[in-house]
């Protein structure tokens, strides 16, 4: 006989597998879903992939949990600076030279008709923003705006980054909607998917006249949103809940909602994964940071009211 003034939560963490939902046959895997009844995708990344494991329930010998994730929306930023008609292109060509903004032409130094006029030099002209048969030799008594403008080196950082995915973390959780409830007071696992495009360290580079960028990419942290407005901030992947394992039934050794749920309800726990983007170059190994987030879809956790028996 149990009576409620002289039970623990420690006993009622114990008690609890006897008290969760008897769990029949495990589902297979779902790989790579649009949409699922236990997940979503956030507001501004219309595709997310949703995959089903059945990592089992913390106090449940089982249960499963969810296991979802955002899909990729790769590297942030790249290209060149410089604007023609609309249209973002190189600030430098090889074959064309160096851009001017202020009249869409590139300008390369290049060998003249005749003799070009003292304090002057002979330029390939091609404007319409770099258009083939557009070209001109002009004769230019100062250098045109842009002409032998150095590269950009965190222009080329973000080329390098562009040419790498950084993954939001792929979510799960025990315990899980859709296989059995977890108990109001009990504790709640999360982990993620390791793998180097969802925690790096991942590495490019990228030159241009004769400076190399190098960039290392690597996840700082991830922040949890539980759902009922609590955040919980892990840093890294966390620990696979099992239900046979050392810790069964207790608490996560390092991503956990440790007190558990305050009331029962459905809530909705979603991720946002925080990437550290460093950057050097081959002549200053000074490292600058490019920040960068990556935000996972939503996985469902159902939480009952815990019952005590009395008699």
């Amino acid at each position: 006989m149990l009576s409620g003034a002289a039970t623990t939560r420690r006993a009622l963490t114990g008690i609890g597998l006897t008290l969760l939902l008897v769990i029949g046959a495990t589902p297979p895997a779902v790989a790579a879903l649009r949409a699922d009844p236990g997940a979503g995708c956030p507001p501004d990344q219309p595709d997310c992939s949703v995959w089903d494991d059945e990592p089992g329930n913390p106090g449940d010998p089982g249960g499963g949990g969810d296991n979802g994730g955002g899909g990729d929306d790769g590297g942030g930023g790249g290209g060149g600076v410089c604007q023609w008609n609309g249209r973002t292109i190189p600030c430098y060509d090889e074959d064309l030279g160096w851009f001017n903004n202020g009249n869409g032409c590139y300008y390369k130094l290049t060998e003249g008709p005749v003799e070009a006029p003292e304090g002057h030099q002979w330029y390939l002209q091609t404007c319409n923003g770099g258009s083939l048969g557009a070209q001109e030799v002009v004769s230019l008594a100062d250098p045109p705006a842009g002409f032998g403008a150095p590269p950009d080196p965190e222009e080329l950082a973000r080329r390098a980054l562009a040419s790498i995915k950084l993954l939001p973390a792929r979510l799960k959780v025990a315990p899980r909607k859709d296989i059995g409830p977890g108990l109001v007071g009990l504790p709640v696992w999360m982990w993620a998917t390791a793998g180097k495009n969802y925690f790096g360290p991942l590495y490019a580079d990228e030159s241009d006249r004769g400076l190399t960028v190098y960039i290392e990419a690597k996840v700082d942290r991830i922040v949890w949103e539980m759902g009922d407005g609590k955040k919980v901030t892990c840093y890294g992947a966390g620990t696979e809940y099992k239900a046979d394992g050392a810790r069964a039934g207790a608490t996560s050794p390092d991503c956990g909602y440790d007190d558990g749920y305050s009331k029962p309800a459905t809530y909705k726990v979603t991720a946002t994964t925080h990437w550290t983007v460093n950057w050097w170059t081959n002549s200053d190994a000074t490292r600058r940071v490019i920040p960068q987030t990556r935000r996972s879809g939503i996985v469902q956790i159902r939480i009952n009211e815990l019952q005590v028996v009395t008699r």
